[in-house]
Protein backbone atom coordinates (compact mmCIF):
# COMPACT_ATOMS: atom_id res chain seq x y z
CA UNK A 1 0.00 0.00 0.00
CA UNK A 2 1.43 3.18 -0.71
CA UNK A 3 -0.70 6.72 0.24
CA UNK A 4 0.63 9.86 -1.47
CA UNK A 5 -0.47 13.24 0.41
CA UNK A 6 -0.69 15.92 -1.93
CA UNK A 7 -0.40 19.54 -0.08
CA UNK A 8 -0.87 23.26 -1.88
CA UNK A 9 2.58 25.37 -1.33
CA UNK A 10 0.75 28.61 -1.23
CA UNK A 11 -1.61 27.70 2.12
CA UNK A 12 -0.12 24.13 3.00
CA UNK A 13 -3.67 23.10 2.85
CA UNK A 14 -4.43 19.54 1.66
CA UNK A 15 -5.26 19.33 -2.24
CA UNK A 16 -8.29 17.44 -2.78
CA UNK A 17 -9.42 16.58 -6.01
CA UNK A 18 -6.42 16.62 -7.71
CA UNK A 19 -5.51 13.46 -10.01
CA UNK A 20 -2.55 11.45 -9.17
CA UNK A 21 -0.75 8.22 -10.56
CA UNK A 22 2.02 6.39 -9.71
CA UNK A 23 4.58 5.67 -12.52
CA UNK A 24 7.19 2.73 -11.71
CA UNK A 25 10.98 2.51 -13.54
CA UNK A 26 10.69 -1.49 -13.57
CA UNK A 27 9.04 -2.11 -17.18
CA UNK A 28 6.60 -4.59 -16.23
CA UNK A 29 5.31 -2.62 -13.38
CA UNK A 30 4.00 1.03 -15.72
CA UNK A 31 1.60 3.46 -14.41
CA UNK A 32 -1.05 3.15 -12.13
CA UNK A 33 -4.86 4.34 -12.64
CA UNK A 34 -5.33 7.79 -12.00
CA UNK A 35 -6.83 7.93 -8.47
CA UNK A 36 -8.39 11.56 -7.34
CA UNK A 37 -7.25 12.94 -3.61
CA UNK A 38 -9.61 12.77 -0.93
CA UNK A 39 -10.30 15.63 1.75
CA UNK A 40 -7.35 14.99 3.75
CA UNK A 41 -5.39 15.75 0.21
CA UNK A 42 -4.40 11.69 0.14
CA UNK A 43 -4.30 9.25 -3.08
CA UNK A 44 -4.33 5.46 -1.69
CA UNK A 45 -2.69 3.15 -4.56
CA UNK A 46 -2.80 -0.98 -3.60
CA UNK A 47 0.85 -1.02 -5.22
CA UNK A 48 4.35 -2.07 -4.02
CA UNK A 49 7.18 -0.29 -3.48
CA UNK A 50 9.57 0.41 -5.84
CA UNK A 51 11.52 3.31 -7.64
CA UNK A 52 9.74 5.73 -10.01
CA UNK A 53 7.41 8.80 -10.50
CA UNK A 54 4.76 10.44 -8.89
CA UNK A 55 2.68 12.25 -11.24
CA UNK A 56 -0.53 15.00 -10.24
CA UNK A 57 -2.65 16.20 -12.77
CA UNK A 58 -0.18 14.79 -15.66
CA UNK A 59 3.22 16.23 -14.38
CA UNK A 60 5.84 15.17 -12.51
CA UNK A 61 5.86 16.17 -8.99
CA UNK A 62 8.46 13.79 -7.47
CA UNK A 63 10.80 10.94 -8.31
CA UNK A 64 12.43 8.47 -5.83
CA UNK A 65 11.31 5.91 -3.40
CA UNK A 66 7.93 5.04 -2.87
CA UNK A 67 6.54 3.31 -0.58
CA UNK A 68 4.21 4.09 2.90
CA UNK A 69 3.19 7.62 2.59
CA UNK A 70 4.90 10.19 0.37
CA UNK A 71 3.97 13.80 1.11
CA UNK A 72 4.30 15.98 -2.25
CA UNK A 73 3.56 19.84 -2.88
CA UNK A 74 2.10 21.22 -5.49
Amino acid sequence: MVTVKVIYTNNGQPAKDEKVALGFDSWARGVTQNVWTDEAGEAHFDADPGDGDIFVNGSTVYKGDIRGRVIVYI
